[in-house]
């Protein structure tokens, strides 16, 4: 079974275990997220993938990560942003 997580990732449970990869690709996302945690640059990413992760896609994975993390954290327990 293959599910659209976006323009540029999917999870099919034929490909990788079912983890999220780019499309068309066997590219794990964790791995390109990891590569974007150690502050490894956007370039560096896409020239170390061969090019063939670009920088809309490595864009689209942080900003899919960012959206899992703040709905996995419930509201709740949040607390509101000092200023």
């Amino acid at each position: 079974m293959r599910k659209k997580l976006g323009r540029f990732i999917v999870a099919d449970s034929a490909i990788c275990h079912g983890q999220p990869t780019f499309r068309g690709m066997r590219v794990l996302v964790n791995d390109v997220l990891e590569q974007v945690a150690q502050g490894m640059a956007w370039d560096t990413i896409q020239e170390q993938w061969r090019g063939s992760v670009s920088q809309a896609a490595i864009a689209e994975a942080v900003r899919l990560a960012g959206k899992a993390l703040m709905e996995y954290v419930p509201q709740t327990t949040r607390e509101p942003a000092r200023t």
